[in-house]
């Protein structure tokens, strides 16, 4: 199996301008209309639905490796770091503030050239004790030849798939100084920028591991120069998540084609229009959340009864019990109950129709 790193001309990638003319076209002008009516937004409605992009672009982007990472943790930890005052914080892991912290260098600081140095930090960022679940890897640098070739494979033991095979790791310095060096002073549209460089990154595959959740942020970046701002309002990892099986099938199939990536490209241009869809989701979302304190102004809440009902309002999993409220607030069952009860009696809060042990409730405002 030859691959496109292989190819005599590699990296001269090329692509269909008179394919993508009308796509990118399309895209670029709602990526505008997006942007210019999330920011016609009043401030708190806008910082709220940046919150909520970005807390999903942290969770989807490491779903997609199959890391399933805790929402409120996520969340709290770009509030704390971005300096919005949401209330209910909650402490975040190690490994949690890594991921934040590498996405929000690279759409927060967007404007800050892409280096190796920038890229061994993000990768100490995501492997704060220098391993791979079990596996002790090198972090912070380009893998090296010590751990073998490195090979994206499924399937079970003694039956393992190889699906793709990248550079060997004698060739990661000049070709990283490549791609940073095009990174920074080619001039593509800034769109197509963000796709080729997914590709062109993740196809040199320079660390031992983090190479999917780096490429997204690397297209994040991207994306953020390309708008001009570091306010996020959609999620393209979200998009990905949901098409991940596609996602994969194209860089397969793209690593192991000739070095027109055309259909990469038109993927993901249509990958991005589909996030842009997202947002119109978390608008809503924000909308409501807005609706609903408005809708109980004045009245006197305790900070308990605030904090849960924000994580309804956020996207609350599962069914909001006694003993689930008594865990968020750290207060005892008698307390929750009184809590609950009150709201209830507010008509803020239902009782849903299963009684008994497992008595549950739900916002009576939707």
């Amino acid at each position: 199996m030859t691959y496109i790193h292989e190819l005599t001309d590699w990296p001269n990638l090329r692509w269909s301008d008179a394919q993508l003319a009308q796509p990118l076209a399309a895209v670029r002008h709602r990526q505008g209309r997006l942007i210019g009516h999330m920011e016609a937004l009043g401030f708190p409605l806008r910082e709220e639905a940046v919150l909520y992009a970005l807390t999903e672009d942290v969770l989807k982007s490491s779903e997609i490796e199959g890391e399933v990472l805790d929402r409120e943790q996520v969340r709290s930890s770009i509030a704390r770091r971005l300096g919005m005052d949401i209330g209910g914080l909650v402490e975040a892991d190690r490994d949690v503030e890594g991921v934040v912290e590498m996405m929000l260098d690279a759409t927060q600081n967007y404007a800050r050239p892409l280096t190796a140095e920038r890229l061994f930090g993000w990768h100490a960022a995501l492997f704060p004790m220098g391993r791979s679940g079990m596996s002790r890897i090198t972090v912070g640098a380009w893998r090296t030849a010590e751990s073998g070739p490195m090979q994206v494979v499924s399937g079970p033991m003694g039956r393992e798939r190889v699906h793709y095979e990248a550079p060997a790791s004698e060739r990661l310095a000049a070709e990283m100084a490549r791609f940073l060096d095009w990174f920074e002073t080619a001039a593509p549209d800034p769109v197509l920028k963000a796709g080729i460089a997914h590709l062109w990154f993740v196809t040199i595959h320079p660390f031992d591991d983090g190479n999917g959740r780096i490429a997204r942020a690397i297209a994040d970046l991207a994306l953020a120069r390309a708008e001009g701002t570091a306010q996020r309002f959609y999620s393209m990892s979200a998009q990905i998540r949901t098409e991940r099986k596609t996602y994969y099938d194209k860089l397969e199939s793209t690593q192991k084609g000739d070095l027109d990536i055309t259909p990469w490209l038109l993927w993901f241009i249509g990958c991005l229009d589909r996030a842009f869809d997202g947002a119109e989701t978390i608008l809503a979302s924000v909308m409501r959340k807005a609706r609903f304190w408005e809708s109980v102004a004045g009245q006197s809440l305790n900070e308990r009864q605030r904090k849960v009902l924000n994580r309804l309002l956020d996207g609350f999993e599962g069914k909001l019990t006694n003993a689930k409220w008594a865990a968020i607030t750290k207060a005892s069952s008698d307390t929750a109950l009184r809590d609950i009860n009150d709201l209830v009696q507010r008509g803020i809060l239902v009782k849903d129709p299963a009684g008994g042990r497992s008595t549950s409730y739900s916002l009576a405002v939707q």
